[in-house]
């Protein structure tokens, strides 16, 4: 490069992932997850990092081989890339470039989970500093041409409409220490290898000889000296304070070339002991990434971004002499800016907006995820309560927008949306989140005003009311799709069917889409789903609606606070009825039991606790809204959580602590202190 330009800027994307150096420095990591058939492509500014002369770029692209619950993937992998500077292409990927597999990732990648990417195994001993600009590549092979441009799999290219994430080390606290004897039983499942160690062991002082810390310095580099013989392992488990879309990394000095360091993220202590996944229970999960050390200095760093609380890091002998270790954590964050603050002058009310707002910020990433350990999926359904939660805090809607586009892109040919987006999974095509899409979509006209979207969108729109049309009984509700789930809740209410709770959701979708019709001057298509609700109401209150109860299913088997909060949401109910059953919705929450039991209402989960703060909003019942939120999301508040959970127990062995779902008390805060002028 001749002179340093005034505007640089490189286009980028890959299958599934990329890592992108210039000169030896680290500047972004991408795409933003999207369907192949609508790839998205990074414009990053690289004015900043270019020189005058000779500039090396140098990037890094990972596919685990199968598709997963945050990147679909086909069989070609590659990278597409092209460099403008002031206007002129100086770059393109072509012939040019040279590639070569890096072989210090086994070429087996193992699940961590039904919903992620692999398991990383790294050899140090093969890596190289090939991000370096005075590497020599000559005897890398030159790059082949997979596809040329607009070919199959990327058909289509759509720049990213949001910002590249912000990575910063974070601090790290040392709460635990341990030392032991492998199990026997240990395979080399590196997950198994390290759960079975670290209950196995034993807790260990920083002050013995051989396990000792060697420098305090910041938080956010903990040294430490470790000599530890063949067969045994020394463990570190840190605490982040909250979850976060992150990764646990290590610096190395003085390695002797057989030492093994593992690292895994779990987010929940319980009882007093740290949970760490069972890969034979719920999920699958297994969040461990594993290295083989060569000697001397190295730093050991998975490619992937996991998520946690908590980081344990394991590290298998022999070791060198003097083998230094310091710890550190990296956070991947959405560039978020407040523009609506939240204050409350009740202290419980102020600590848990702090808790939702915590849980929001882990749960934003490219786009709205549900869970930063466990999942980081982003659902259809969940991001509605997110959309709020974020326009309750800031003017920017762009996820927002993200998640309604790329629900249509992966539209099935029937109509049907995807849940998870994007995602190849279609045993998870959760039905009623295609009702929840409806809402976005008024969501975003009434937040952006922005028609021409609204326009492009209304075929997608069309096509999934007229699919649940054809699912009509002869008695005018609608029942389930083979294959498919009618909705995700973690409430005991009944799934038999014809199902209240399914066919309230279409209702209230049907009266929401004829509104946004109306508001277009699309006045057939607002007439046909307003007389296709009107038929669906008294269909629906035949079925379900018997001696001033809204039951779940025809038998009468469950009565819950969902499928009454809908029915007064969407219309279903009569003006005479609804005081009462505003009256049993509130007092429901505000009984402390959690349990079920024959004859009582089922109790909402957290998730739609959302679908219930709306009606109550909806009838008035603000102070009640007020109290139900000081009372049971003040208990997580109290008991020093940081984050809003999935369920009122979490339990289970893969229950999430940090779910962002759960978090939309902010916005129901937010809301009522702006209709009051006070909270």
């Amino acid at each position: 490069m001749k002179r340093q330009p005034e505007r640089a800027e490189l286009f980028i994307t890959a299958d599934s992932r990329y890592k992108l150096w210039i000169n030896g420095q680290f500047v972004a990591r991408g795409p933003a997850r999207s369907w192949p058939q609508a790839q998205c492509v990074d414009r990053l500014d690289l004015a900043p990092y270019l020189v005058s002369g000779l500039n090396v770029l140098a990037a890094q692209v990972y596919q685990p081989g199968y598709s997963h619950f945050a990147y679909a993937h086909r069989g070609a992998m590659g990278l597409l890339a092209w460099l403008a500077c002031d206007d002129e292409i100086m770059l393109t990927t072509d012939l040019g470039w040279r590639t070569r597999r890096d072989s210090s990732f086994a070429a087996l990648v193992p699940q961590i989970s039904i919903y992620g990417s692999g398991m990383e195994e790294r050899d140090l001993s093969l890596d190289e500093d090939w991000q370096s600009a005075r590497y020599d590549d000559s005897r890398w092979a030159k790059a082949r041409v997979v596809a040329p441009l607009g070919g199959y799999p990327w058909t289509d290219l759509q720049l990213r409409s949001l910002p590249p994430l912000v990575e910063r080390d974070i601090p790290i606290t040392l709460i635990e220490m341990r030392r032991g004897t492998l199990p026997s039983a240990a395979d080399d499942d590196a997950h198994e290898t390290l759960r079975q160690g670290w209950m196995a062991a034993n807790p260990a002082r920083a002050s013995s000889d051989d396990f000792s810390r060697v420098a305090a310095e910041a938080d956010t580099a903990t040294r430490f000296r470790i000599e530890l013989p063949g067969g045994e392992a020394a463990y570190f488990l840190f605490d982040l304070g909250r979850d976060y879309i992150c990764q646990g990394w290590v610096e190395i000095e003085n390695a002797c070339g057989e030492e093994r360091v593992s690292v895994s993220y779990a987010e929940k202590i319980r009882d007093g002991q740290l949970t760490l996944s069972d890969p034979a229970a719920y999920c699958r999960v297994r969040m461990t990434d594993r290295f083989r050390l060569r000697p001397g200095s190295q730093k050991a760093e998975t490619f992937a971004l996991r998520g946690g609380r908590y980081l344990l890091f394991q590290i298998i002998g022999p070791t060198g002499p003097d083998l230094r270790l310091q710890f550190h954590a990296r956070a991947a964050e959405y560039p978020l800016e407040i523009s609506r603050s939240l204050e409350s002058s009740d202290p419980l009310l102020a600590r848990i907006i702090r808790l939702c707002e915590n849980t929001f910020r882990a749960c934003l990433l490219d786009g709205f995820i549900d869970s930063a350990w466990r999942e980081s999926s982003q659902w259809t359904g969940d991001a509605l309560p997110q959309a709020l939660i974020m326009a309750s805090m800031s003017d920017d809607i762009r996820p927002l927008r993200r998640v309604i586009e790329m629900a249509a892109q992966g539209a099935y040919p029937d109509g049907i949306l995807p849940s998870v987006l994007p995602g190849e999974v279609h045993a998870y095509t959760v039905v009623d989140y295609n009702f929840i899409w409806v809402e976005l979509l008024s969501l975003y006209r009434k937040l952006s005003g922005d028609d021409e979207l609204i326009a492009a969108l209304w075929p997608a729109l069309c096509k999934l009311l007229d699919r649940f049309h054809h699912d009509l009984n002869p008695d005018g509700l609608i029942i389930s799709q083979p294959g498919r789930r009618l909705f995700l809740d973690w409430a005991p209410l009944s799934r038999n069917e014809p199902n209240a709770v399914y066919n309230l959701r279409y209702l209230l979708a049907l009266r929401v889409a004829a509104s946004l019709a109306a508001a277009r001057d699309a006045t057939d298509d607002a007439a046909c789903w307003n007389a296709r609700a009107s038929i669906l109401r008294n269909a629906a209150r035949s079925a379900f609606w018997r001696d001033g109860v809204w039951y779940d299913d025809s038998e009468r088997t469950t009565f819950s606070q969902l499928a009454a909060a809908l029915a007064l949401l969407s219309g279903a109910a009569d003006s005479d009825e609804q005081a009462g059953m505003l009256d049993a919705i509130a007092n429901r929450s505000l009984d402390s039991d959690d349990e079920s039991s024959e004859g009582k209402m089922v109790l909402a989960s957290p998730f739609m606790h959302h679908y219930v703060f709306e009606a109550l909003r909806q009838g008035g019942k603000l102070d009640e809204v007020i109290e139900i939120i000081r009372r049971r999301w003040g208990r997580w508040a109290e008991a020093g959580y940081p984050a809003t959970w999935e369920n009122w127990n979490v339990d289970f062995p893969d229950g999430s602590q940090c779910h962002a779902f759960s978090a939309h008390p902010r916005y129901h805060l937010a809301e009522i202190a702006r209709e009051r002028g006070r909270l």
